[in-house]
């Protein structure tokens, strides 16, 4: 049984007009933000906002790097070079550093958006570009990543710190990934069967799958998605199931 654990978030994805989340309530709940860097949403005046929100709730701030996708919301695969990949992560990477500074706060980790997270987990190149990308900006940054895929082994081998997650509100195959959200039950609704099973991984290190049987996971993170609905109650109540449950809420950063 863990002691504390990470719950986080992605945040700052309002652009323009068009509103995503409520970040302002979600950052009283979590401990980490992974925030757009505009790649695949966010605008610079709503970004800056979000970080302000999370300075004054002392929430660590994460870069949610993606691939340039703003119509697909950064959910469509790319087959970039990995000279691209490389600029594009650094590129994100610090226009969110100067605006966190701004804020009054640091960014402390970088984790990938949508395809490019699933990509980057089994994908050598990109994921070493991505990699290449960290060290290049800062060194100390954390890697965040599924929990039990190959790009965390990547990220430490190279000499980044890391961190593993696993998604309170997705489906699991058996093989440890998550069911494509172009599948029947790949997003989770009920906050109350969420909740639990969040509470059975931080205290018993499992998770069901999707059909049933148990998963072994390392996870030293939780993420519950931002821009899903009815995200707040869910994010309420897997942090009031852990605190009831003896397991703490901090941010690894």
């Amino acid at each position: 049984m863990t002691s504390h654990i990470d719950l986080n978030s992605d945040l700052g994805e309002s652009f323009g007009a068009w509103r995503m989340g409520e970040d302002a309530t979600m950052l009283k709940i979590v401990s980490s933000a992974n925030v757009a860097c505009g790649f695949h949403a966010g605008d610079p005046a709503g970004i800056l906002a979000t970080l302000e929100q999370a300075a004054k709730c002392g929430v660590s701030v994460g870069a949610h790097v993606a691939y340039p996708d703003l119509a697909g919301f950064g959910r469509r695969n790319m087959d970039v070079t990995s000279a691209e990949l490389t600029a594009d992560v650094i590129y994100q990477i610090g226009a969110l550093q100067g605006l966190a500074k701004a804020a009054g706060t640091r960014v402390t980790y970088v984790k990938p958006h949508g395809a490019l997270y699933n990509t980057i987990a089994g994908d050598a190149r990109q994921a070493d570009a991505v990699i290449a990308a960290m060290l290049a900006v800062d060194s100390t940054l954390v890697m965040m990543g599924l929990a039990g895929a190959s790009v965390l082994d990547r990220a430490r081998n190279a000499g980044l710190p890391i961190v593993a997650e696993a998604f309170a509100d997705r489906a699991y195959t058996p093989q440890g990934t998550l069911v494509s959200r172009r599948e029947a039950g790949a997003v989770l609704h009920d906050p109350d069967l969420v909740a639990a099973r969040m509470l059975r991984l931080a205290t018993e290190g499992v998770i069901e799958a999707i059909d049933g049987s148990i998963l072994q996971l390392d996870a030293q993170s939780i993420c519950i998605h931002g821009d899903s609905p009815g995200a707040v109650a869910m994010a309420e109540k897997v942090r009031e199931v852990l605190i009831g449950g003896g397991v703490g809420i901090r941010s690894f950063a």
